[in-house]
């Protein structure tokens, strides 16, 4: 790489060689640069060697969140950048550390989140001797980034601290990552220079734009207008984009029925007439005309193929990847921001408008369709069901969040079961307020998350509805919630194991080791509420209706960190949730 090639001509350069002048390290120069950037919050875990970025960057202005792992410390990194905006950083040690923060980049890459992880690393000078921690970082993090650069030498930190930070926004965001071996960190230049080298930093970095032509649009719009059986789905690129007002504006001009994929439910309410997320099989198997903003026609949409889409649907997506709309193929690409792309179809439309009207046959079949599978919902959620099923719990949670009102809470949700019927039951009525597995089903993410959502969106509660397995991923950073007193409210679904107890048949029974518990249980009645206690926070322990709107009610309030254990019958649920078919 350039860097390494120019770094015997960087060693001439004056290294602790002016007596009358501060001199400044490269974890100063780290910190220095970060908070020019513009960063106000860190993720990470300390220890050999950038501790000295993190207590550093602090006295500047950034505040540090310390984790017991870089697994969640990654994961709130790459939720902070969806929620923000602005690229979540996250920083780890050397070797094992960088391994372990890989599972955040790589979520931020399949998610297409905008993420730094900074590592530090093995002396450059003492690379391939076997030195502590040693690891060719460069090459494990290579699948999972847009761009990665490491320093060689302390003056080049504040442009490559720049370079990564850029590249995390620029075009379809994702992952990037910074290397910064332990000596480049001890590396000395003089306080002239490092003002130098942080303003040359600051230089703008020119990103080619694409931009979508006036003839797609009007195609665009020709299409749609055209249709019998119009879609909208959007998804959280469109959440990225902050494309929420502009998407109402056309829903609401054209009166096209719209279909949010998990993580873009509430750019629309999810209480809105022409959401047709409760006749979902019905739209997405009729519709002829789809506009995609914002959302991958992955298996999170069933690869927009029969049998589930209609063999002669014409797809319209939008995506600010090309490489996207070369994947997909579909009838019609547009490349650019979705807001942006919105704004223009919301302006051809004006010139020459349309509206399907409630008593469209299409508008008035999915509306049809989806007040019967709501009234049959309803039913069953208006049963108080003791030992509880998952569908008695989620309702109380439901009402108890929307109670909140205005700025409603943040939810955060993974499991099987507990992700599944919380989607289909928890409702959002505002934009970038639901967070989950995403794109890749990740599970562990769940305090991570919390820990995003609460130092990104202060003025928000923020309430996780966790499956017991997924909790456990990451039931460490509860102390975390504590350390920082941030307002989370974790709820635990405990059906004692992943999908719940024991569901083998009779047979599976055998073998040297059939007295072992099964591979998807845990211990029954875990007292996961103690946890939280045993920081200083409160810990609830729920197994009637009552109990759980007692608990929800006070920790709601409280604004504090806080457990509620929700014992569930074990057997209430499905092995694997709704993906059974892949298990």
């Amino acid at each position: 790489m350039a860097d390494e090639a120019n770094s015997k001509n960087l060693e001439s350069l004056p290294l602790d060689s002016c007596p009358n002048e501060t001199l400044v390290d490269g974890s100063a120069l780290v910190a220095r640069s970060l908070a020019r950037a513009g960063v106000q919050h860190m993720f990470g875990v300390v220890g050999i060697p950038v501790t000295a970025v993190a207590t550093r960057a602090v006295a500047l202005g950034v505040r540090f969140l310390a984790f017991h792992n870089e697994q969640s410390a990654g994961y709130a990194a790459s939720a902070y950048g969806y929620l923000t905006g602005r690229p979540g950083v996250f920083l780890t040690v050397s070797g094992p550390g960088c391994v372990h923060g890989l599972a955040g980049l790589s979520n931020a890459a399949t998610n297409t989140w905008p993420v730094v992880m900074i590592s530090g690393s093995c002396d450059h000078a003492d690379f391939g001797k076997g030195d502590f921690q040693e690891l060719d970082q460069m090459a494990a993090v290579q699948p999972f980034v847009k761009h990665a650069a490491k320093a060689t030498h302390v003056s080049q930190i504040p442009r490559l601290v720049r370079e990564v930070l850029c590249s995390a926004v620029a075009g379809r965001p994702g992952g990037c990552y910074l290397d910064i071996p332990a000596d480049v960190l001890h590396q000395t230049i003089p306080e002239s220079e490092a003002g130098r080298v942080l303003s040359e930093a600051e230089n703008p970095i020119f990103q080619e734009v694409k931009r979508v032509g006036a003839l797609h649009i009007e195609k665009a719009v020709s299409l749609l207008r055209n249709a019998e059986r119009p879609l909208i789905v959007f998804g959280k690129g469109a959440a990225f984009a902050r494309a929420e007002n502009s998407l109402k504006k056309l829903i609401e001009t054209t009166g096209i029925p719209f279909l949010p994929t998990p993580m873009g439910k509430g750019l629309m309410p999810d209480t809105h007439e022409l959401a047709a997320t409760a006749a979902r099989s019905l739209a997405i198997g009729h519709c002829d005309v789809v506009l995609v903003v914002g959302a991958r026609l992955n298996w999170l949409l069933h690869f927009g193929e029969p049998p589930r889409w209609s063999k002669d649907v014409k797809f319209i997506l939008v995506d600010i990847s090309k490489e996207e709309i070369n994947l997909r193929k579909p009838y019609l690409g547009l490349v650019d921001d979705a807001r942006r792309v919105l704004d223009l179809i919301n302006e051809e439309v004006k010139d020459d408008p349309f509206c399907l009207g409630r008593s469209h046959p299409w508008v008035e079949a999915i509306s049809k369709k989806a007040k019967e599978n709501v009234t049959k919902m309803e039913a069953q959620l208006a049963k108080d069901v003791v030992p509880f099923n998952f569908l008695t719990p989620m309702r109380i949670i439901r009402d108890a969040i929307l109670a909140q009102g205005s700025p409603a809470p943040i939810l955060v949700s993974e499991g099987a079961n507990t992700m599944d019927i919380g989607r289909a039951v928890l409702v959002q009525n505002e934009p970038r307020t639901r967070l989950d597995a995403g794109t890749w089903g990740t599970m562990g993410v769940g305090l991570g998350y919390c820990i995003a959502a609460a130092v990104a969106s202060p003025g928000r509660l923020v309430v996780a509805v966790e499956g017991d397995s997924g909790f456990g991923f990451s039931a460490m950073e509860v102390e975390t919630l504590v350390r920082y007193q941030l307002p989370v409210v974790v709820i635990v679904f405990n059906n004692g194991g992943v999908y719940g107890g024991d569901r083998r048949t009779p047979d599976e029974i055998t073998g040297p080791y059939k007295e072992d518990p099964a591979p998807t249980s845990f211990v029954p009645g875990a007292a996961y509420h103690t946890l939280m206690e045993a920081f200083g926070g409160k810990g609830y322990l729920v197994g009637s209706p009552q109990e759980l709107k007692s608990a929800l009610s006070e920790s709601f309030a409280s604004w504090k960190p806080a457990v509620i254990n929700v014992i569930i019958d074990p057997y209430a649920g499905a092995e694997s949730g709704r993906m059974q078919h892949k298990n």
